[in-house]
């Protein structure tokens, strides 16, 4: 805990700071979560293909990131909200696209069920 998943668009990888993106994600988990820093874990999911309303998606005019954050239960909504506010600012500081895609970034903190378990 916590298990970190980001999906996005593969035509933003090149602009993306994946490296930059983790760390940083990992330090506001840490001081805004309470979560131990050897804990978090982020995985990377690029996606070959996204469509986006009625766009034809060769067009490649539109991206999407979407970060889900699932965490051991007992987190305040008002502790939720802000770690996904951190998300989106961080978002916006790792994704420099200069191609003129128009990105659209969202983030979700989800209880972990109580069946969770690791090793």
């Amino acid at each position: 805990m916590p298990q970190i998943t980001v999906d996005y668009s593969q035509t933003i990888g090149p602009a993306f700071d994946r490296d930059g993106f983790a760390r940083a994600l990992h330090e506001a988990t840490v001081e805004i979560a309470a979560a131990k820093p050897e804990a978090c874990k982020t995985q990377f999911r690029p996606s070959a293909y996204t469509a986006f309303g009625y766009e034809d998606p060769d067009e490649q005019g539109h991206a999407v990131v979407h970060v889900t954050l699932g965490l051991l239960a007992g987190r305040t909504d008002e502790t939720k909200a802000k770690l996904t506010e951190a998300v989106l600012e961080l978002l916006r500081k790792h994704i420099e696209d200069e191609t003129g895609i128009v990105l659209h970034a969202s983030a979700e903190v989800r209880d972990l069920d109580p069946s969770y378990r690791k090793f």
